[in-house]
């Protein structure tokens, strides 16, 4: 039996990516949503990287983490996008086995250190407004690049296990994804076999992720918001916070999305939920991260019109 599931596997080569349940005339429609979308997040995105690299003021901590993040929008996005798009329009909607093994693996690294940098941007908020005086020291170029680092390191740490556990399974001839990427839970799904080690570890290790680093983002906000109250003005109250209300607002939208998607075992059985929640944190949010950094950070509004008034004037 165990010789007859190896040969079966051995035969699965690609998989078929059944996406969307719409009906085919609809496909066109759907491509060129996705594909404007596409165009904001490389657009937005590069944007974000160009502003921060080109602005001598930018050249702090907060906006080091947030170029950063700009580029693991971009990557993410990248790695799930262009495959989309070309799928919707042809009738073989298919992915080579290596293909999707390395689609999982680099979309898995780039969401799990997004997760980390989101909780490392906290922290950074912690430390510019808890110890001000401290904070050059604390947060220097070289504990920038540590904390970035280390954010990769998580992020691969999870991208090989879940790998590796999710492309060990055997899929005896069946290979239809009903997804419109190559998602662990799609995957499992698919299994002919006992799946419940991999549910575990990958519910174990989501929940591991989300619990350590929103546990950071909320240790961090709840001493700001301890500093933030004990300013006596409301005007330097106001304007503390709103360093860090571009902040809360990704990191809503973020750990929402991954949270219904993975860390709750019911999430594998909706498959039609989970594709549609899919869009948001693959598609929509990397479009909206650069529009809520810009339109409610005034220093980057401000490189911004610095940067669009030079051009002008020099023309």
């Amino acid at each position: 039996m165990k010789r007859e599931l190896n040969r079966n596997y051995s035969e699965v080569a690609e998989f078929i990516l059944l996406g969307f349940k719409i009906p085919p005339e609809l496909q066109i429609l759907l491509f060129l949503i996705f594909l404007v979308i596409y165009m904001f997040i490389v657009a937005g995105n590069v944007s974000m990287i160009l502003v921060i690299k080109m602005d001598s003021r930018l050249q702090v901590p907060m906006y080091f983490f947030l170029r950063n993040l700009s580029y693991l929008d971009l990557c993410y996005s990248t790695v799930i996008a262009p495959k989309t798009l070309a799928n919707f329009l042809t009738n073989e909607k298919k992915i080579s086995y290596n293909g999707c093994a390395a689609q999982f693996f680099f979309f898995a690294l780039f969401v799990t250190t997004e997760g980390f940098l989101l909780a490392v941007m906290a922290f950074d908020r912690f430390s510019a407004i808890c110890y001000p005086l401290l904070y050059p020291v604390q947060m220097s170029q070289k504990v920038c690049i540590r904390l970035v680092a280390g954010s990769y390191i998580c992020g691969s740490i999870n991208a090989i296990v879940q790998t590796s556990f999710t492309f060990s399974l055997h899929f005896c001839q069946e290979n239809k994804l009903d997804h419109f990427f190559c998602d662990v839970p799609a995957l499992i799904k698919i299994s002919c076999v006992n799946t419940i080690v991999n549910e575990s570890v990958l519910f174990i290790l989501s929940a591991l992720i989300i619990i350590t680093t929103t546990a950071t983002i909320l240790v961090s906000y709840a001493y700001i918001l301890s500093t933030v109250l004990k300013i006596p003005s409301t005007h330097g109250r106001s304007k503390t916070f709103s360093t860090c209300g571009s902040h809360i607002a990704v990191v809503g939208l973020f750990y929402g999305t991954v949270f219904f998607t993975y860390a709750q075992p019911g999430a594998i059985s909706s498959p039609e939920q989970s594709k549609i929640v899919a869009v948001f944190y693959t598609l929509i949010i990397p479009m909206l991260n650069p529009l809520i950094y810009s339109l409610r950070n005034r220093d980057v509004k401000d490189a911004v019109k610095k940067i669009l008034c030079g051009k002008w004037s020099s023309r």
